[in-house]
């Protein structure tokens, strides 16, 4: 038997609705950072606590990763490649700096409001 919460859940990703959903069926709001030319689109974001992030890698060729410092400090993400994302759900206000592990250049903060 389907689950029917599970099913909506499918069609609305495939709908392009899931942050809509996100935020109706968990009391929480997905965010997306697209990284695109080698940059975090926004490189800074502002959220509140509960809030998803997902970074989504839209490159053509190369892989990327999340390195925290601060709070996080030394956590890294799996690599993703393009087409493929990370997520983390923030829990506790804070400030959150991180980079890109095979490209440190890249860099990137989520501020996390009460």
């Amino acid at each position: 038997m389907v689950n029917r919460k599970n099913w909506l859940r499918a069609a609305a990703a495939c709908a392009g609705l899931a942050i809509a959903l996100s935020a109706h069926a968990g009391g929480s709001e997905t965010v997306e950072v697209i990284i695109q030319g080698y940059k975090y689109q926004p490189a800074e974001i502002k959220v509140k606590v509960g809030t998803k992030v997902r970074w989504v890698n839209k490159e053509k060729r190369t892989s990327h990763s999340v390195i925290w410092s601060g709070p996080m400090g030394g956590l890294e993400s799996e690599r993703f490649f393009p087409g493929e994302s990370y997520e983390h759900t923030f829990d506790k206000p804070g400030v959150y700096p991180y980079v890109c592990g095979p490209h440190p250049e890249m860099k990137g903060a989520v501020i996390v409001t009460p």
